[in-house]
């Protein structure tokens, strides 16, 4: 089983930027597609974006398309998300997941996923 830990959040005003890393064991990293998902205060998760193993492919939430870029690095098993940008509405919990799946440009948690503890990202006006 996979163990996912983030870092990287915290507070920032309103236009900052802010990088989140997503570091996991096991053997199968460089293989599996990644993502990252945000629950805001008294909203549902939801879907941020993605990355295919092997960097190839790339989808984004709408809203934050052109503000964020999801990458990865398989030599160190992580996965990052660069938050360009930001508005008091990206204020979440941000969490890693692994292997989720996809129809089309919008993913899921998938049944044989695993999530991160989730960084907490607070973004002031």
């Amino acid at each position: 089983q996979v163990q996912l830990v983030e870092s990287g959040g915290g507070l920032v005003q309103a236009g900052g930027s802010l990088r989140l890393s997503c570091a996991a064991s096991g053997r199968t990293f460089s293989s599996t597609t990644m993502g990252w998902f945000r629950q805001g205060p008294g909203k549902e998760r939801e879907f941020v974006a993605v990355i295919t193993w092997n960097g190839g492919t790339r989808y984004y939430a709408d809203s934050v398309k052109g503000r964020f870029t999801i990458s990865r690095d398989n030599a160190k098993n992580t996965v990052f998300l660069q938050m360009n940008s930001l508005k008091p509405e990206d204020t979440a919990v941000y969490y890693c997941y692994f292997g989720p799946y996809c129809l089309g440009p919008v993913c899921y948690p998938s049944p044989s996923g695993s999530w991160g503890q989730g960084t907490q990202v607070t973004v002031s006006s």
